[in-house]
């Protein structure tokens, strides 16, 4: 699989490197310039908003596939991602673990049983993550179903760590995730780069890979 990789120097940018393996990285990007070797069959960027439109110019330019972990987005890059998606596979999330992405299907699923208790939700951070509360909150908010308290923590180097608390008056239910490293996310990004080159183009969602793995 040849591919591309946005904010390369990164500390992201590293782990993707790392795991998809540095000979068939055919495109680097950053914010200054990019460097094309070969057609990437997928671009993957975990950088900032501010890089996405030199992405979607390779994906244009190459009808590469796209798998997109930034955060912070605002409206006219879900604009943009819709469009690119007419024409080629754009896996779009904002968190590449496989546990979260279970998680959320078991909040999904069991949320509606527990709609007369309390509900809140913790997040915690490194300390350079910039956007709060996190992307990964308000996916598991939308899971729970209703609006409910969101606290943010940003502190040391914590890669990621969630948790969803429910509470009556007599217990508590608490449903948690916790990143040991953010290679667990490169892991993730790998598997929806295979999920997009076996894809028709369309805007995907991280949970429909963790779907696909599980059929397997």
């Amino acid at each position: 699989m040849k591919y591309g990789i946005t904010g390369v120097s990164g500390r992201m940018g590293r782990e993707l490197l790392e795991v998809f393996g540095p000979d068939d990285c055919v495109a680097t990007v950053s914010l200054e310039d990019e460097a094309v070797l070969d057609r990437p069959e997928v671009m993957v960027d975990f950088s900032r908003p501010e890089a996405l439109e030199r992405t979607l110019g390779i994906c244009r330019e190459y009808r590469s596939a796209l798998v997109l972990g930034t955060t912070a987005l605002e409206q006219r890059h879900f604009e943009a991602l819709a469009d690119l998606a007419r024409t080629v596979p754009v896996v779009q999330g904002y968190n590449f673990s496989m546990g979260i992405g279970l998680l959320k299907m078991v909040l999904r699923d069991y949320s509606t049983a527990l709609d007369d208790w309390d509900v809140e939700i913790c997040e915690t951070h490194h300390v350079h993550k910039v956007d709060a509360p996190s992307g990964t909150a308000i996916l598991l908010k939308d899971a729970v179903g209703r609006d409910c308290p969101t606290h943010s923590l940003r502190i040391g180097g914590v890669p990621g760590d969630h948790s969803v608390s429910f509470a009556n008056e007599g217990e508590v239910l608490s449903f948690g995730h916790r990143a040991l490293s953010r290679k667990v996310f490169a892991m993730g990004a790998y598997r929806a780069a295979r999920f997009s080159l076996d894809s028709e183009p369309g805007l995907y969602d991280f949970e429909e890979v963790v779907r696909c793995a599980l059929k397997r």
